[in-house]
């Protein structure tokens, strides 16, 4: 299992309610990590990287997240390529949600 890393926390916390942090950190760590075809427990990078892309696609919407993470089991580079995450594998370090209020 790979462990979210903090900057994941910061972007959950930054798109989503905060009576939904505990259930986002829940479904990236055991549904959207090395448990994905082609995500070793090692590739900690890579699992960021598809983590980060899901969590843009779902816009801040846990019923998206899951879609997203459907998706991602099916191809994780269809879902990064729709985050704009591909080309650069430090794309995604770019992407820093704005702050919602938290509710």
């Amino acid at each position: 299992m790979i462990e979210l890393s903090n900057e994941t926390k910061i972007r959950i916390r930054k798109i989503f309610r905060k009576r939904e942090w505990d259930s986002v950190e829940d479904i990236l760590l055991n549904r959207c990590g090395d448990n994905l075809g082609g995500i070793m427990s090692s590739y900690h990078e890579l699992a960021e990287r598809v983590r980060f892309a899901v969590l843009k696609l779902s816009n801040g919407n846990l019923a998206q997240l899951e879609r997203q993470i459907e998706e991602a089991a099916v191809d994780f580079r269809d879902i990064l390529v729709a985050a704009g995450f591909a080309e650069r594998v430090d794309a995604h370090l770019e992407w820093l949600p704005t702050e919602n209020d938290g509710t």
